[in-house]
């Protein structure tokens, strides 16, 4: 699984909506609400066979009300043959 965060800004008044059909998709293992310039956050486990663009793209960035996002790929931050 690669974990990949994903900022969502929507349209005013909309965040509970959107945030309401993202919960109901069960795509997302956690889900907040943020201040400043994305209205969500979602941490998502993407499987390792499907392409990132894709899953999220299909999954998430086709709900109603959702203006813009940003994805943050993660990666180890320890080398294992270092800890």
């Amino acid at each position: 699984m690669k974990c990949v965060f994903v900022q969502i800004r929507c349209r005013p008044g909309k965040t509970y909506d959107v945030a309401r059909e993202i919960y109901l998709r069960e795509i997302v293992s956690e889900l907040y609400s943020t201040s400043g310039d994305y209205d969500l956050m979602a941490k998502i486990y993407v499987p390792d066979e499907e392409d990132i663009g894709v899953y999220i793209n299909d999954g998430l960035l086709d709900i109603p009300n959702i203006d813009r996002s940003l994805t943050t790929l993660t990666f180890k931050a320890i080398h294992s043959e270092g800890a």
